[in-house]
């Protein structure tokens, strides 16, 4: 066999280079194209886009769907976080990254939500989706169900945790649409997105983008991605000064240069959205559960199917049955009449302008009256118990010589809305009314109908919401905590 020199070693090291360089580095490129959006996560508008509706290879933020699945499977009774997995050997084969979990293994659903959302861990991942339907492949068609009811509708899931599979494809659009409901339908779990580490049953992991966090402003998650199809993916969020914005990033071409390009889109964000904006949360799906025509789930649960077929009876309240010998209803008129009357003789005089139209008016109740009258069926008369003798009105109280006399006051109907929630002291006035007004804005659905309160303190003033019901002030605050905003309730007569 004919020895090699150094010479034609060297051009064969030099040609292989080349063809490396020219064939092989252009078809990994190729494989993952660029796509990128921005959006105001407040209005869902759009604030820039390229490529977005291109289906791509989205790797790991696919766990944003199989964490979503989760979430809504525990608020909604499927299964509990304190439940017990047992590690499948399908599970623990998943290839790296992975929380090196071993077949047979049982472990809390909690610390598995914490791997998957945290390391991105593939073999937690597919725990999770055998744990709340029983096996991979079923778990996938609930994540298109639920992704074709939030709109996402150029994406198809082949299994929980993104590892590159044939037909296994989604957008830069459909993955901002799934952050933002991530972040709006439960805002009590998506601190876990923003944890530098955490710990995973005995076992602290880091987070995959603890670099972004650490680094941009505001930043708090949302998820990366990557694999060798799919590059560099990251859907990220951030919030400033009330604005929050989503960047979505595929095929990047390293961890530094995507975390570049989502800060400089998170920036563009920032400049293009308006200050004020109303806020329109999405919708979220339709609970649907798990489709297993009621048979228990995997850990013993009978789940609920969203079906019109399993409705069995009508739970609405029956009408109330009449006598059949009720008496006859008298006719309004005539108590139309004298009340006008008796209005007209205690109140000042009526002008001769605006005499007429007293008249006519009056005229119309009683017409009115008598048409009502002549439709309604009969109802028995509900004449009020008597007033015990012994008893007064505070208001004509008089300082009385009987000491065993009471004093009757008007009972609070108020359902315990006397609890609120504090958001913080400020140093003026217009400040603490200012911050009470974004956020009621940015919270809308827990505050809604609470009063807004700015108490004078010696050290500043304190933003509070007033006329709440414990649950509800309760529920607000854990809320607004999620999103880093400071808040505790106010115990019933704090908060004057």
């Amino acid at each position: 066999m004919k020895a090699w020199s150094k010479q034609q070693i060297r051009w064969g090291l030099m040609a292989f280079a080349t063809f490396w360089m020219l064939v092989v580095v252009p078809l990994s490129a190729a494989a993952a194209p660029y796509a990128a959006m921005v959006m105001d996560a407040r209005s869902g508008e759009v604030v820039h886009a390229r490529n977005a509706d291109t289906r791509l290879h989205p790797a790991s933020l696919t766990k944003m769907m199989t964490l979503y699945i989760v979430f809504e499977a525990v608020e909604n009774g499927e299964i509990d976080l304190d439940t017990m997995v047992t590690i499948s050997q399908h599970a623990a084969s998943e290839p790296p990254s992975k929380l090196g979990l071993r077949a047979g293994q049982k472990i809390q659903l909690r610390y598995l939500i914490r791997a998957a959302a945290v390391k991105s861990a593939n073999d937690a991942a597919t725990a999770l989706g055998e744990a709340i339907e029983g096996s991979e492949a079923s778990f996938a068609r609930r994540m298109n169900r639920t992704a074709k009811a939030m709109g996402m509708t150029r994406t198809t899931f082949k299994n929980a945790h993104g590892l590159t599979e044939s037909g296994h494809l989604s957008t830069a659009r459909d993955m901002t649409i799934l952050g933002r409901h991530v972040f709006y339908d439960y805002p009590d779990y998506y601190n876990l997105f923003s944890r530098i580490t955490a710990d995973a049953g005995g076992r602290t992991v880091y987070h995959t983008n603890r670099k972004l966090l650490r680094s941009y402003r505001g930043a708090d998650g949302i998820k990366t991605g990557y694999t060798r199809a799919a590059g560099f993916n990251l859907v990220a969020s951030a919030e400033r000064g009330g604005k929050r914005v989503i960047a979505t990033v595929f095929g990047g071409q390293s961890t530094a240069s995507r975390n570049a390009k989502v800060a400089e889109l998170l920036d563009l964000g920032f400049n293009r959205t308006p200050t004020r904006v109303a806020l329109h949360r999405p919708q979220p799906p339709a609970y649907m559960g798990k489709v297993s025509n009621g048979a228990p789930g995997a850990y013993g649960k009978t789940v609920r199917l969203a079906t019109a077929a399993a409705v069995k009876r009508s739970l609405r309240p029956q009408a109330r049955r009449l006598a059949e010998e009720a008496p006859v209803l008298l006719a309004a008129k005539d108590d139309i009449e004298q009340a006008v009357l008796a209005a007209q003789q205690a109140s000042p005089a009526v002008s001769p302008v605006a005499k007429p139209a007293v008249e006519a008016a009056a005229r119309n109740d009683s017409q009115l009256a008598q048409g009502a009258a002549a439709a309604t069926p009969r109802l028995p008369r509900v004449n009020p118990e008597p007033r015990p003798a012994d008893l007064v009105l505070a208001s004509a109280q008089e300082p009385a010589s009987d000491p065993i006399q009471e004093v009757v006051t008007r009972v609070s109907t108020s359902g315990g809305r006397n609890w609120g929630i504090n958001v913080g002291r400020y140093p003026s006035e217009y400040q603490a009314r200012k911050i009470l007004l974004q956020t009621a804005l940015n919270e809308i659905t827990t505050l809604d109908g609470s009063l807004r309160k700015v108490v004078k303190r010696p050290t500043g003033f304190d933003a509070n919401f007033m006329g709440m019901s414990r649950e509800t002030a309760d529920l607000a605050c854990r809320r607004l905590q999620a999103k880093k905003v400071t808040c505790f309730m106010i115990e019933p007569g704090g908060g004057a």
